[in-house]
């Protein structure tokens, strides 16, 4: 008897109980699906003002003048050295870098003696592209704008004495504008709430049905009957992975049909941002599975799953961009596995990449998945 006995049969009934018992649980239903459609309803109506702009500096850009120390100083402005000229131009036509400045000094201003010890001023050749696709041209151009403003009284200043010197052209300003394909705040705010559903799924409901299982006796009644521990575990996870990919789908599809959220490529992009759903999941899950090994009773779960989850839903660029943080906070930002989850999301969508374009975000969510498995074995228990 014992030898006819299948677990894979033993495997999907188990799944088919646990899919219908996540069906039936308010809490599952709200954070997979609920919350993140909520948000994306706020967040698409109310834009994304509070992104900051994004300036890539060229390689033959001034960096010790006045102009280049102001907008450092800008809160607004976030400067960009890491980026070579040809992925400059890329991102710049894909919206995902706002503008490229380039200031190179002009001509020495002969023509005006030193005031004191100050040497004579010169001319800026300011070289500003914009991206039509970002649409935040407007914000750097006032920026700028002031910025011309403040330099040029201060030059003027100190000449004024001097009635037989005209007043020199500070700026000679060169401005372009780069068309592209218009980046809406849907197509930054959808991935991010979509790797938010993953999580929460991940993370408090395995954490939660197999701390039920374990205080209930059920799994201790499991061992009673041939079915092997592994189709416990795989039964389990393959109900959670139906659900919270049918969520996902769900969440996309809504985001593109009510709010004009991008798929480069259509059905294959769909299918790309599932596999990544599905490969974010399984790692959330080792989250999870450690949370349940480590957690006394159901009480503590949620603030041990709170210490996993929040920081990823704050710091991973999940509601802001990971661009407006300090630049302190970013490297801990950058180590986070949603982060280069929600990345893989947005470019695979509005960029068109495949998943061979997302290989080192996928190394990095492999190498967590790896510890964090290793962690989960070793703290999780039967009984």
């Amino acid at each position: 008897m014992t030898n006819n006995y299948s677990n894979l049969r033993a495997t999907l009934a188990i799944a088919k109980a646990s899919l219908r018992s996540i069906l039936r649980s308010p809490s599952a239903v709200v954070f997979t699906l609920a919350f993140p459609l909520i948000f994306i309803v706020v967040f698409a109506n109310i834009g994304g003002s509070g992104v900051s702009v994004d300036v890539g500096v060229a390689k033959t850009c001034d960096t010790t003048n006045e102009v280049y120390k102001a907008l450092k100083k800008n809160p607004l402005i976030n400067l960009i050295k890491t980026q070579s000229a040809d992925e400059m131009s890329k991102n710049l036509a894909k919206g995902s870098l706002d503008a490229v400045i380039d200031i190179k000094p002009g001509q020495d201003m002969a023509m005006m003696p030193p005031v004191g010890n100050t040497p004579p001023k010169s001319l800026f050749n300011i070289d500003v592209k914009y991206s039509k696709a970002s649409g935040k041209g407007p914000i750097l151009q006032s920026a700028l704008n002031n910025i011309f403003y403040r330099v040029q009284s201060a030059v003027l200043s100190k000449i004024q004495s001097y009635s037989n010197i005209p007043s020199p052209k500070i700026v000679d300003l060169k401005e372009t504008t780069v068309s592209g394909r218009e980046y809406k705040y849907i197509d930054f705010i959808l991935p991010g709430q979509l790797g938010f559903s993953l999580l929460s799924s991940g993370v408090f409901g395995t954490a939660f049905v197999f701390l039920s299982l374990r205080q209930t006796l059920v799994i201790k009644r499991f061992f009673a009957t041939p079915v092997k521990r592994y189709s416990i575990v795989l039964g389990e996870m393959i109900a959670r992975i139906v659900f919270a990919l049918a969520g996902a789908l769900i969440i996309i599809l809504i985001g593109h049909s009510l709010f004009g959220f991008t798929l480069i490529h259509g059905v294959a992009t769909v299918l790309n941002m599932l596999v990544l759903s599905l490969i974010g999941l399984i790692i959330f899950m080792g989250f999870g599975f450690t949370v349940s090994g480590i957690a006394k009773n159901e009480s503590t779960v949620p603030p041990l799953s709170n210490i996993i989850t929040l920081p990823q839903f704050l710091l991973s660029g999940t509601f802001f961009s990971t661009s407006a943080f300090p630049s302190w906070l970013r490297p801990l930002s950058e180590a986070l596995p949603l982060t280069h989850l929600n990345n893989a999301m947005r470019k695979v969508a509005f960029e068109g990449a495949g998943l061979g374009d997302v290989t080192h975000q996928l190394l990095i969510l492999l190498v967590w998945g790896i510890a964090i498995y290793a962690v989960a074995i070793k703290t999780f228990k039967w009984e």
